[in-house]
């Protein structure tokens, strides 16, 4: 299922997410640091959303209280929610 999220806080401006039997199976970001974040995206596919969720949440970036991959995992908690 292809989920699409806004992200707030971040310099990321979108995630689309494509999550098959509880698994990550794509992440595309728009905007924000590219190369982290196709890093990102190729560290967690195929990982369990909820392991993702557990290893993510809470991570800040520079005086923000939110990072990208901290909103990667509010995405995927408002996907479980959906």
């Amino acid at each position: 299922m292809t989920f699409e999220y806004i992200p707030r806080g971040v310099c990321s401006r979108k995630m689309v997410l494509d999550v098959e039997d509880n698994k990550l199976v794509n992440l595309e970001v728009l905007g924000g640091c590219n190369g982290n974040l196709k890093g990102i995206s190729s560290l967690v596919k195929g990982m369990d959303i909820d392991e993702i969720i557990e290893r993510l949440d809470g991570i800040t970036c520079g005086g923000k209280s939110t990072s990208c991959p901290a909103q990667l995992a509010e995405a995927l908690k408002k996907y479980k929610n959906s």
